[in-house]
């Protein structure tokens, strides 16, 4: 059975490849880049916007802002977030002002936490100028301490995956993805809120220590950070990277059932009740393509069953 999972990696070696021969001006790869993600990204756009139009329009400014952008792409978030990112954004002007309904965890949380919005206003990629402690002037070392700070995630994240430990998993989601208060996760879980704050202190000491570690194992100084990264911060790496967030094959399984019970009860929860509109994005991709799959058998079973009596006349 399927139980596969890893964090958003920078860039697959497909994405890798594809993506040079874009740069290149190679059209033929342009038009698979398009197809491989015009899906997903259309099935995120829908979920928001009443009129497929619309969705479709936003989805090819996306694909065209990318194209513009290109040079600006450094690979600090795989090619879906990427290309998630610059539609979000797109959505998050047309509903700019508006009120929009809460539907997740994720847009609960962001609904008490942005100016007068409910839609989650999206984190700046990494190369991004945030405030606070955490944050040095030179480009280089920000972008090193992202780095750092990602890694340290990543790893405690792995270890949760590996052991598994689903409850942690869940615990992380909510307080780094959708940051829902202690007393709401309490509830949520059958917890006490000491029982969270004390995972929370845990969790956010180790991230300190192995960030302290990378920052020194570099020759810097680890002095400006030993103190907690800001939970605005948290999340925005967190969605950058989307640690938690399943590949594409996983949903895959999920969607047809083969994964075991425990990891089918996590990917459930990380698409609702948490609602993860990328991971989200995906499954309405996939659920798309099996409907066309199906439709194409039965029009094939119906062309076999047939053409014999085309023939005998």
């Amino acid at each position: 059975m399927t139980t596969a999972m890893s964090h958003d990696s920078p860039l697959s070696e497909a994405d890798r490849f594809l993506l040079d021969q874009v740069r290149a001006g190679d059209q033929r790869a342009w038009a698979q880049l398009v197809e491989r993600y015009e899906g997903r990204l259309t099935a995120f756009a829908r979920a928001r916007l009443r009129q497929q139009a619309d969705a479709e329009d936003l989805v090819q400014e996306t694909f065209l802002s990318f194209l513009r952008g290109l040079r600006a792409y450094r690979a600090d978030a795989s090619l879906e977030t990427y290309l998630f990112t610059i539609l979000r954004r797109k959505i998050i002007d047309v509903f700019r002002g508006r009120d929009v309904a809460v539907c997740s965890l994720s847009e609960l949380a962001a609904a008490g936490r942005n100016d007068g919005s409910t839609f989650p206003l999206t984190p700046e990629l990494p190369g991004s100028q945030p405030a606070g402690s955490w944050y040095v002037r030179r480009e280089e070392d920000r972008s090193l301490d992202a780095a750092a700070l990602a890694g340290a995630i990543k790893a405690i994240v792995d270890d949760a995956k590996h052991a598994p430990r689903f409850r942690d998993l869940q615990l992380m989601d909510m307080l780094f993805y959708a940051q829902l208060r202690n007393k709401d996760i309490a509830q949520r879980l059958e917890m006490t809120e000491q029982q969270v704050a004390l995972f929370k202190h845990r969790w956010l000491k180790r991230v300190r220590e192995k960030v302290e570690l990378a920052i020194s194992a570099g020759g810097r100084s680890s002095g400006d950070h030993d103190n907690d990264p800001p939970d605005t911060l948290l999340t925005a790496v967190w969605e950058t990277h989307r640690f938690t967030c399943p590949k594409r094959s996983t949903i895959g399984a999920y969607l047809l059932g083969t994964l075991d019970p425990d990891w089918n009860g996590y990917i459930a929860f990380h698409l609702d009740p948490l609602g993860c509109r990328f991971c989200g994005a995906n499954l309405a991709d996939l659920e798309t393509q099996a409907a066309q799959a199906e439709a194409q058998t039965f029009r094939q079973r119906i062309f076999e069953s047939t053409v014999g009596f085309l023939k005998s006349r």
